[in-house]
């Protein structure tokens, strides 16, 4: 049964942030707070969700079924919105040596949600773009809708392309951090003629920007062609970090009280600035930081 949540709360804030490293350079900064959009699915979570809970429900299936390592925020917003909206949901995760251990507090709060956990090998992991695999989990669990791993699909971008609607003020860069690249990709597609989106990776490899076009190609035939990703500023990886970044991280929080997380949206800002000291925004650029998490 659905549990009671609160409903999303869209369009999420925007607020403009008063910082003199932009101001010198004749830039205006505001940052889109999709991480007030709701206590449980936050950021680009729900936008990401919402057309794939469309689709399962139009489509008659009562389980979702989705990818994730051990402290996916993915896995955890799946579960969350099977409980608000009345899905069953099974979690695939990375290492089936995690199966015999305590559950982690990301995996307790799967569990808590009503996520049935499923641990696989590596290996098999691998295999999760397989049709293959989606057929054996499909014979061992029952039918489901499968969301891929991260939610980045054309129900995904469509969602996300919802975005740029909700922005009211003088802007010409959306900027995001990226992980699987579907924000990115729906951002840059519901952008109006003239503005740009701006993709910063977290992860090494290089590989978004074909991430990006192909997502792209799947939902409207072609890439947009107004968005550019920026690799650089990853500090090591996934998840990895530096002592400049943390250092960047506390006095963001002294200037402007507003916390931010490591992984994604740190990263995203430490870029946005360095890329602002460096000149590379014209002087009366408005960029708009999307806090997604």
């Amino acid at each position: 049964m659905p549990v009671s949540l609160p409903p999303p709360r869209v369009p999420s804030p925007l607020t403009e942030l008063r910082d003199d490293r932009f101001a010198a350079r004749g830039l205006r900064l505001w940052l889109k707070r999709d991480d007030l959009i709701h206590p449980e699915l936050p950021g680009n979570k729900w936008r990401k969700l919402k057309y794939n809970l469309a689709a399962a429900r139009a489509g008659g299936h009562g389980t979702l079924l989705t990818f994730g390592g051990a402290y996916s925020n993915h896995l955890r917003a799946t579960a969350a919105a099977g409980a608000l909206y009345g899905f069953a949901t099974i979690g695939v995760v990375r290492g089936e040596e995690l199966a015999g251990r305590p559950l982690n507090p990301s995996l307790a709060y799967c569990a808590e949600r009503g996520m049935r956990l499923v641990f696989v090998d590596r290996t098999t992991y691998r295999r999760r773009t397989d049709p293959g695999l989606a057929a054996e989990l499909s014979a061992a669990q029952g039918p489901f809708l499968l969301i891929p791993e991260g939610g980045s699909n054309p129900a995904a971008v469509r969602g996300c392309a919802e975005l740029p609607a909700e922005i009211d003020v003088p802007h010409d860069v959306v900027a995001v951090a990226c992980g699987t690249g579907g924000t990115l990709a729906g951002i840059a597609a519901g952008l109006g003629a003239g503005r740009r989106a701006l993709g910063i990776a977290v992860l090494k490899g290089g590989f978004l920007p074909a991430e990006v076009a192909a997502l792209q190609r799947r939902t409207y035939g072609a890439p947009s062609g107004n968005w550019h990703v920026a690799d650089g500023f990853h500090h090591g990886g996934y998840a990895r970090t530096s002592e400049e970044l943390q250092a960047f991280l506390a006095d963001f929080e002294h200037r402007h009280a507003v916390a931010l997380d490591e992984v994604y949206v740190g990263k995203l800002l430490f870029a946005l600035t360095t890329l602002a000291e460096r000149g590379v925004f014209a002087p009366g650029t408005g960029i708009v930081a999307v806090k997604t998490g």
